[in-house]
């Protein structure tokens, strides 16, 4: 992308997208919107001022029409209730034949991390599905998701991946975070008894790909789908 741009950051979290334009894409100005007044909170603490930070709901955005050069979405859309209308609004916002785009985690494939840990629960407790980030979140889906964009009414609608290499020195240093109890996974985890966590441990070890050094490599895919508005 050019520098020199208005961007907008759509569900921004704690900022790590918005962040990245900052450091990265030189823009004129940088603005974000998020439901969570704590998230807005701390992006204005990591941005030190640099962004306009507003709280407010995806389905309504609190800005102009034709306002932006590109209006981005990161690792977000999966939680918004109405991503049609989410879409609707990004397109108001953005300028004629500018940019819209978003990326989410490709959960049902290649977000190893979780894929190995939720293929191997399945076996170990059916009821694991109704957790699972791969077949809740539909939209996670390279067609599913650029269907959404063309149903808004997106030009030139084109996707990609970006691939995140993770390296875990052991199984230990790959499993002991999901005892942490936050996200779906630790959460389910923590339901089971201490034998069904013991087979869902021995179950993954088993299925789990090592290096030579004991090492885990595994990669996180996201994936990206931009249009032209």
């Amino acid at each position: 992308m050019p520098n020199n741009m208005n961007w907008l950051d759509v569900g921004c979290g704690t900022g790590a997208l918005s962040n990245a334009i900052e450091q990265n894409c030189a823009p004129h100005k940088t603005a974000c919107v998020d439901a969570s007044e704590g998230y807005i909170e701390e992006v204005k603490k990591r941005l030190s001022g640099k962004c306009d930070c507003k709280v407010g709901n995806v389905e309504k955005l609190p800005f102009s029409n034709d306002n932006f050069d590109a209006v981005v979405s990161g690792l977000a859309f999966n939680f918004f209730p109405n991503p049609d209308r989410a879409l609707a609004e990004m397109r108001r916002v953005a300028k004629s034949n500018r940019v819209v785009a978003a990326y989410v985690w490709d959960y049902s494939d290649r977000m190893d991390l979780l894929r190995y840990f939720w293929d191997a629960a399945c076996k170990v407790d059916p009821k694991s599905r109704d957790y699972d980030e791969g077949l809740r979140f539909t939209i996670c889906n390279t067609a599913n998701l650029s269907r959404e964009f063309k149903r808004a009414g997106l030009k030139e609608v084109e996707s990609t991946f970006l691939d995140i290499e993770t390296v875990f020195m052991n199984f230990e240093d790959y499993w002991n975070p999901f005892f942490s109890g936050q996200g779906p996974a630790p959460g389910f985890l923590m339901s089971l008894s201490k034998k069904l966590q013991d087979e869902l441990k021995q179950t993954i070890q088993q299925r789990i790909n090592y290096e030579s050094d004991g090492s885990i490599k595994l990669t996180g895919r996201a994936i990206v789908v931009k249009g032209s508005n």
